[in-house]
């Protein structure tokens, strides 16, 4: 599948009917997880980084590249790759290497070494990744105000708010305030009718269906299924 059919999954979908994407770190959960149904998947950097032994942030880019490149000829659905904030790399060779590697997604961080980037400059970069792409890219813009933070008397809503409107001017498809109180994804619903909205499910929050129904289209889990599976792993260890 395209980019555009990657694009259509995430509209004209009911409230409580999100598009849940589980999240692959190497070409067997990939397939395990295709063949379960999954009409796409999203590859979470942090996932793929623990199964080449790398903490999350530290994988090297060709590496990163390679893992995307085996886990999308495994499967034949749609693949979506998280690629933190681009390893540096210009837009348009960011955009070239995705491509090769068979994605047709990916997630573009707002966060650098740990700070979160200038909103201006990140749409411009995201500006750059979308007129390089065309429309071959699903472009998900992550907005990191709730993870990194924002600084001192800043209104951490207020100031997601504005980072989404911004990339969306700038031709995000999706947006994803990660780790974002569930109500925020109403007010951005409402702020931008038509625009994907991506939420971040975790073990104790809402679950798929709700988060939906608050506004969500699009419910990623992060490492959340990498970490499960190393937990079984570790009690079939201890059994042993």
């Amino acid at each position: 599948m395209t980019a555009s059919g990657l694009r259509a999954l995430h509209h004209g979908r009911a409230p409580g009917d999100p598009l849940v994407l589980p999240g692959p770190w190497d070409a067997a959960s990939a397939r395990a997880l295709a063949d379960a149904g999954f009409p796409a998947l999203a590859l979470p950097s942090a996932g793929v980084a623990a199964s080449l032994g790398y903490e999350d942030g530290e994988t090297p880019a060709d590496e990163m590249f390679a893992a995307v490149a085996r886990i999308a000829r495994a499967v034949p659905v749609p693949v979506s790759a998280d690629i933190e904030a681009g390893y540096g790399l210009p837009p348009a060779e960011l955009v070239e290497r995705l491509l090769a590697a068979g994605a047709v997604g990916c997630n573009l961080e707002d966060t650098v070494d740990g700070v979160l980037l200038d909103a201006g400059r990140q749409a411009d970069r995201l500006a750059a990744v979308r007129a390089a792409a065309g429309d071959a890219l699903f472009v998900n813009a992550r907005i990191d105000t709730y993870v990194t933070g924002v600084p001192d008397g800043v209104d951490p809503a207020a100031e997601t708010l504005r980072r989404a409107r911004l990339y969306a001017a700038a031709g995000a498809d999706c947006l994803y305030p990660i780790l974002a109180p569930p109500e925020v994804f109403g007010p951005l619903a409402d702020a931008l009718p038509g625009l994907p909205l991506n939420a971040l499910a975790v073990p104790d929050g809402p679950g798929p269906r709700r988060l939906g129904e608050l506004g969500a289209t699009r419910i990623t889990f992060g490492p959340g299924l990498q970490r499960r599976a190393m937990a079984a792993v570790r009690e079939i260890a201890a059994g042993l």
